[in-house]
């Protein structure tokens, strides 16, 4: 399924605080960043580039999330480890892998998502859309140079 152009449906977030967003309440371009397991090397590295350049992000107009299966207390734990403060790590746990799901992205036969960047346009329809392989840790400066063009 192509989903370049897709307008997503109105998903929930919850992040590893436990709060939840509503992605229609965002008013602005969203980067989900699809991971496949917290406490994985290639994992961190990816969150920690976005948690780097949050401010980049916000300055495009741009909501970061980082998005995985894992639970709410092992997010909250490893954001706690990686000294994440500003990226919120979405737990996509249960209904298991539903938002990846509904990308495309979950891989049914590990029960974990592609590793993948999907972002969308303050209407929520789909304007990048890519999936890295596994061992892969994606080019943070792409998305940005994406986003400014």
């Amino acid at each position: 399924m192509e989903f370049l152009g897709k307008k997503i449906d109105n998903l929930s977030l919850k992040d590893h605080n436990g709060k939840i967003e509503k992605l229609y309440h965002l008013q602005k371009k969203v980067l989900l960043s699809f991971h496949p397991l917290a406490w994985t090397s290639i994992c961190s590295k990816q969150m920690l580039s976005i948690e780097e350049k949050y401010d980049v992000f916000a300055k495009l107009n741009v909501a970061p999330f980082g998005v995985s299966v894992d639970p709410l207390p092992s997010k909250k734990a490893w954001a706690e480890s990686l000294n994440i403060k500003k990226l919120p790590l979405i737990t996509d746990f249960w209904p298991h892998g539903e938002i990846a799901k509904s990308f495309g992205l979950f891989r049914e036969k590990d029960g974990f998502s592609e590793r993948a960047n999907v972002i969308l346009d303050e209407n929520k329809v789909v304007i990048f859309y890519k999936i890295y392989p596994i061992e892969e840790l994606p080019d943070i400066e792409e998305l940005i140079g994406f986003l400014k063009k």
